[in-house]
């Protein structure tokens, strides 16, 4: 354990290897946006600094502050980009300044290369900090293969579920060491429920999931697609193996599956195509939807489900946003000591995010129950607006 005279004296070496940078005013969000990005609204809480001779990396603090000066101290590990960390740390910013938390943050995107990661945890602990928020599956995981039981405690954001991933053995008790977990993942059996509420009858199911993307593979596509299969309904594995090329095999792959399901279901009234939380498949929902004919494209990602054109069907999830604030929520309990890291139980929102999009469902012919309708968190009408969000009316008519 360092004296608080070293931890001052390593922190004075830190902030001035930021200062200059530190002292120019809120950076645009564009500025980190070869990997990282966040809502503008936030930028009236919080700034923004870049970090000197490391692009990868950059300091958050509250308004009219300069890094050293808040009380609590966050480090927040990457993975690299994508647009669910950008809605994920909008929300922590918006929750802790919601709660009045005086924090600041270093996140490191450590680009997935195990020294570099080293060399953050080697940082976050000169620098005083406690607690991390590991963003993503995959910095969870490095984090648990490389820091379990470690100095400071871990907040998992944006993460897949860790019970099936072997992180912790249940969802009734923590961990028992320095990690909790949040999970993007709901139950499969009360997933599935609302998709045979949906369809009775299923017949087909066709699973998109980027088969690089061991997280996704592990803990939605294979539970699902066992769970489905007890049932007797045909699986159509619509998998990405490039997801450089995501784009052009989904185009085959898509339309390979629709002749596949048109032969057990030749009007395609009970067959589904079931998007994963794998980000190289959803942004593609374009060219998704371009190639699904009249088959209902749903999603266990409500992000997926927006305005316009480019959009699923429907969603039941957790959204990003919903998961990251229960995220934010455990941090604040184990900074402000009302709960030990070790002791949180896997953190699962519940109910479920249910997203809707009238338009596409008009499009494609598909009825939607009452039921869906009347507990879903996120509406968009006829013409794709939205109408309800987060459970409350915005200002259009279906």
């Amino acid at each position: 354990m360092k004296s608080p005279r070293q931890r001052i004296l390593a922190t004075a070496v830190l902030i001035a290897s930021m200062i200059f940078s530190c002292l120019e005013p809120a950076i645009a969000a564009d500025h980190f946006s070869d990997w990282f990005g966040y809502d503008n609204s936030v930028t009236s809480s919080w700034s923004f600094s870049s970090v000197e001779n490391d692009p990868n990396q950059l300091v958050i603090h509250p308004k009219g502050m300069i890094p050293g000066e808040a009380k609590r101290r966050i480090f927040v590990f990457y993975p690299r980009r994508s647009s669910a960390y950008n809605t994920s740390i909008t929300s922590i910013l918006n929750v802790l300044d919601e709660r009045n938390i005086n924090a600041e943050f270093i996140v490191f995107n450590f680009l997935k290369d195990a020294e570099r990661g080293r060399s953050g945890l080697a940082m976050a602990a000169q620098w005083g900090a406690e607690l991390i928020f590991s963003m993503g599956s995959e910095s969870t995981a490095w984090l648990y293969n490389n820091y379990l039981d470690g100095d400071i405690p871990v907040v998992s954001v944006c993460s897949k579920d860790p019970v099936a991933l072997g992180q912790i053995d249940n969802y009734n008790q923590g961990s028992g060491n320095n990690f909790a977990f949040t999970s993007l993942n709901m139950p499969v059996e009360s997933q599935m429920a609302y998709i045979f509420e949906l369809k009775p009858d299923l017949k087909n199911l066709g699973i998109l999931v980027n088969n690089k993307n061991l997280s996704a593979v592990e803990t939605q596509a294979k539970p699902i697609a066992e769970y489905v299969q007890s049932f007797g309904i045909q699986v159509i594995n619509v998998g990405v193996d490039n997801p450089k090329r995501a784009r052009d095999e989904l185009a085959v792959k898509v339309e390979g599956a629709v002749i596949k399901m048109r032969k057990s279901d030749p009007l395609l009234e009970n067959s589904i195509f079931w998007i994963t939380g794998s980000t190289a498949v959803f942004r593609e929902i374009h060219t998704i939807d371009q190639h699904s004919d009249r088959v209902p494209v749903l999603s266990l990602v409500p992000d997926v489900v927006k305005a316009g054109d480019d959009s699923a069907v429907m969603a039941i999830g957790i959204t990003f946003d919903s998961n990251a604030q229960l995220a934010a929520l455990y941090g604040i309990d184990v900074l402000t000591g009302k709960a030990k890291v070790g002791d949180l139980k896997v953190g699962i929102v519940s109910p479920p995010d249910i997203a809707i999009s009238w338009r596409k469902a008009r499009e494609i012919g598909m009825n939607i129950p009452f039921s869906f309708f009347e507990s879903a968190s996120f509406v968009y009408d006829y013409e794709g607006k939205m109408v309800r969000y987060r459970g409350k009316q915005v200002d259009s008519q279906i």
